[in-house]
């Protein structure tokens, strides 16, 4: 069995002063795909990068306190790519991948557009980027599994107000049909709303008046997975035990071995 987890922590220190940390130790998961580290690399303590001894990689911003993506690991990776290979992303530090055997696993920061319209503009050229590295990846043959902050509800059971959010960034038409387009054109399963069709999933809340309380959330992290290792998938749920970040880390257990 492979435990993978995916989990924007919303800046890796305040995740952890929030025991982000401590349930890594407990809840022995093989994989962690971490977003958003708003931390460079000589301001990540030693517990920050490597977990409970487990191997960590990163993908950091050259902005400081800004995005930034991890993977750790409880073996260590036979290889790791670092950034897209495209300058604009790569800066943002948006994207790392890390293969173990045949299985790869991908911690993928996808660009927001709710500060800006030109950072709508930019999350459309990173859609426009990543399709084609998703159709690549997939040709590849192996089993892989790209976890992460996708910045996208893909349909109305995703998000509580539906309704008041069709124009707005995470929501829009053009987003969620290339959510759609993923899954129908390239193939790949989203693994939660595979397993649980009806069951929204939530795993972000506003920090605005009582989201969280209310439950008035938005499903837009995402574990997206070749279809074979889909076939593998056991159970998942998402953690709300404890609150470490505005989102909440999305659990997927696979009938595998690395």
């Amino acid at each position: 069995m492979v435990k993978i987890i995916s989990a924007n922590v919303n800046g890796i220190r305040s995740a952890t002063q929030k025991g982000f940390i401590d349930y890594l130790g407990r809840v022995d998961a093989d994989i962690v795909c971490v977003q958003e580290l708003k931390a460079q690399e000589p301001d990540m303590k030693p517990e920050m990068k490597n977990p409970h001894g487990m191997h960590g990689v990163w993908h950091c911003a050259e902005k400081r306190g800004y995005s930034g993506v991890a993977i750790y690991s409880k073996r260590a990776p036979d290889n790791v790519q670092i950034g897209m290979g495209i300058e604009e992303f790569d800066r943002e530090g948006r994207f790392v991948r890390a293969d173990f055997g045949g299985l790869s696993v991908i911690s993928l920061y996808l660009p927001s557009g709710t500060s800006a319209p030109e950072r709508q503009e930019l999350k459309y050229r990173f859609l426009d980027a990543f399709y084609p590295m998703l159709n690549e990846m997939k040709a590849e043959g192996r089993d892989i599994v790209v976890c992460g902050d996708w910045n996208i509800a893909h349909q109305n059971i995703d998000l509580k107000n539906w309704k008041g959010n069709q124009k707005n960034s995470g929501f829009l038409p053009e987003e969620r049909a290339w959510i759609g387009k993923v899954i129908a054109e390239l193939g790949w399963t989203d693994m939660w709303r595979t397993l649980y069709p009806e069951i929204p999933g939530y795993t972000w809340w506003s920090n605005r008046g009582q989201a969280y309380a209310k439950d008035v959330g938005w499903r837009i992290d995402y574990q997206m997975v070749t279809p074979g290792l889909a076939a593998k998938a056991v159970a998942s749920h998402v953690y709300k035990e404890e609150k470490f970040s505005d989102h909440a880390p999305l659990v997927v257990e696979y009938d595998y071995s690395i």
